[in-house]
């Protein structure tokens, strides 16, 4: 006669499946902003040095998760990136 396999599946189950992808990795530490540190540079449309630095070589605009600005000065960037292009600076 057969053994019966009951709902005991848990026991069963390994220890990675109990780590999820969703869980914050806590030895991971945070980046400053670069630009909302001491002696930053102001981000204008006319600092086209800078400018250069969060542009891709097609001429795209980096996302904050490679270059780890923070989400105000995401925006203050890209706008100033997009008034540089529209003067033909960039």
């Amino acid at each position: 006669m057969p053994k019966k396999q009951g709902g005991n599946k848990k026991k069963n189950q390994s220890n990675f499946s109990k780590l999820s992808i969703f869980q914050p990795n806590k030895n991971r530490f945070k980046k400053s902003c670069p630009l909302s540190i001491k002696g930053a540079p102001t981000i204008d449309y006319k600092n086209i040095k800078l400018l250069k630095k969060y542009v891709s070589e097609n001429g795209k605009i980096l996302p904050s998760r490679i270059t780890n600005i923070s989400q105000k000065k995401q925006r203050e960037l890209s706008l100033s990136i997009k008034r540089a292009r529209n003067l033909a600076l960039l």
